[in-house]
């Protein structure tokens, strides 16, 4: 098949899982061409079967901001008419999904398809607010077909936006040669120079992820365990996370990384991975962190309980309960036989359930029902 994949390329979790399910898919024989502004993060080596296509940005007085929806539904058609594709996939409906459905209306020279995946604030904050439901809508509902990454993200679907068409759940994934435990000793004891154990979290500080948070859960067991906390990403709430930081004179034991490109390493080396998210369609870096032998501390909220079992790979609580999840995160750094089963467990889980071999054949054939 010939596909074109479009997505955010930004540092965050559509744009990872469409970059991951293109190169699988490429490996897979598949001929892939990335629709997008910029290159995706994760596309930095080459393959035969992987191309990029940027989309031009129109730069003209009348215009106070490019229309980025109208260019990208040109590039679209420009694509798939000269590259003759088979589908688009969509990730993230707006404004993906708009572009897709201009770019099949304007299509004479064969029918294109089209294929969106939701995965989670295109529907539970941008798609619910009262200026973007009715686009949302129309938009998800103009598609050949819809997925979800995750079931409770397919019932707030229904419940916010009022769709009435078929939602498949296709969860997201992990490429467990990818991301699997390889600890380098040397590169632990960079970061835990005394033998500390090391505390995890990896996001794009956004507001949703309660970053804030994790610094207070740090704080409520540093005097009870030798203890390193390693903040990996960036975003609006890392200045913030950095004056509470220095607000409680632990800037010594937490280490502020920014954007990394070496994940696999950086959870190969921590005892626990901590998502204290308001909101969570999935968790892909929680998945990540579960594939590394890493056990999860996170709320309850979204998808989350469907990757992190509560007493089995790790443990959940409530949205905000700091002092719970303290509780936990403390018991599995003192008790190392329940943080390696937990560890264990994790690493047999994301095999199992959301391995490359269970989830992308799932994506072939929902392709090969949308083609007929």
């Amino acid at each position: 098949m010939k596909i074109g994949i479009t997505c955010y390329p930004t540092y965050g979790g559509s744009g990872v899982v469409a970059t991951e399910l293109g190169l699988e898919l490429a490996e897979r024989g598949h001929e892939i061409h990335f629709i997008s502004y910029a290159m995706p993060m994760r596309l930095s080596t080459f393959h035969k079967n992987i191309f990029f296509h940027e989309v031009d940005s129109v730069d003209y007085p009348l215009f106070d901001y490019p229309p980025y929806t109208l260019s990208l539904a040109s590039k679209m058609l420009e694509v798939a008419t000269y590259e003759k594709l088979d589908l688009l996939h969509c990730h993230y409906a707006i404004p993906h999904s708009i572009s897709a459905f201009l770019a099949k209306r304007m299509s004479f020279s064969h029918k294109l398809k089209v294929v969106t995946t939701l995965h989670g604030t295109d529907i539970t904050i941008v798609g619910s607010s009262k200026s973007f439901l009715p686009i949302t809508k129309f938009a998800i509902e103009s598609n050949d077909g819809v997925t979800a990454v995750s079931d409770y993200l397919k019932k707030e679907t229904y419940k916010q936006i009022g769709v009435a068409c078929p939602i498949k759940i296709i969860p997201n994934f992990i490429n467990t040669q990818k991301f699997n435990r390889n600890e380098c000793r040397i590169f632990r004891e960079t970061f835990a120079t005394n033998g500390e154990k090391i505390l995890i979290h990896i996001s794009n500080f956004r507001p949703v992820k309660r970053t804030e948070d994790i610094i207070k859960i740090f704080a409520q067991i540093r005097n009870k365990v030798s203890l390193k906390l390693l903040m990996v990403g960036d975003g609006p709430e890392r200045s913030k996370c950095e004056a509470l930081c220095r607000e409680l004179h632990a800037c010594d034991r937490i280490k502020f990384l920014g954007k990394q490109e070496s994940i696999r390493d950086l959870l190969s080396i921590s005892d626990v991975f901590i998502m204290p998210s308001d909101s969570e369609s999935f968790g892909l870096a929680a998945l990540e962190a579960l594939a590394c032998g890493v056990p999860v501390i996170s709320s309850n909220a979204g998808g989350l309980p469907e990757v992190n079992v509560h007493g089995e790979t790790g443990f959940t609580a409530k949205i905000g309960d700091t002092k719970t999840m303290a509780e936990h995160t403390l018991t599995l750094l003192q008790d190392d036989t329940l943080r390696k089963k937990f560890a264990k467990n994790g690493v047999e889980r994301s095999a199992a359930f959301f391995s490359v071999e269970k989830i992308i054949p799932q994506y072939e054939d929902f392709y090969q029902e949308i083609l007929g």
